[in-house]
């Protein structure tokens, strides 16, 4: 029975760091992590004060009472309230950080994907356009050929 050397844990961690995937997936936390204080610093300095100017500067503060009475805020809170204004804004930034994603990320490398494509099948129509172009040639060449051998010619 043959024994193959396993690798030791060292190797094989490095092995696993060293793939590029693992690489691309640190750097896209790293990137999104930043992202997040962009989009946190647009909800709360544009979002929040655009619908402050309906009603509250902070979408945290907007509640609705399930079971009241409901006075106070904080630790000295009664009653049972539903804080809808920070799901809204949750989903506000997540709707932010999806677009933002979308139009600066995603559609522009689709768009390059798209013309590398494009440019991959036209240069491979091109080279059997050649191809054929040849072929043709070729066998109306051998036709020829035949056609003066058929006829007792010699060609010169």
């Amino acid at each position: 029975m043959s024994e193959k050397q396993q690798p030791g844990v060292w190797e094989g961690f490095k092995t696993f760091l060293m793939r590029g995937n693992v690489i691309d997936l640190a750097v896209a936390v790293v990137i999104g992590a930043a992202f997040t204080n962009i989009v946190n610093s647009v909800v709360k300095g544009i979002i929040n004060p655009l619908v402050g100017a309906v009603g509250t500067r902070n979408l945290d503060s907007y509640t609705s009472c399930l079971k009241g009475p409901c006075h106070g805020s904080g630790d000295t809170a009664t009653g049972v309230r539903m804080m809808w204004g920070s799901v809204l804004g949750a989903t506000l930034s997540f709707v932010i950080t999806a677009a933002v994603v979308y139009f600066l990320m995603v559609l522009p490398m689709s768009k390059f994907l798209a013309r590398q494509a494009a440019r991959q099948r036209a240069k491979e129509g091109t080279q059997e356009v050649i191809e054929v172009s040849e072929l043709e040639v070729l066998k109306e060449i051998r036709d020829a050929l035949l056609a003066q051998r058929g006829s007792g010619q010699r060609p010169d």
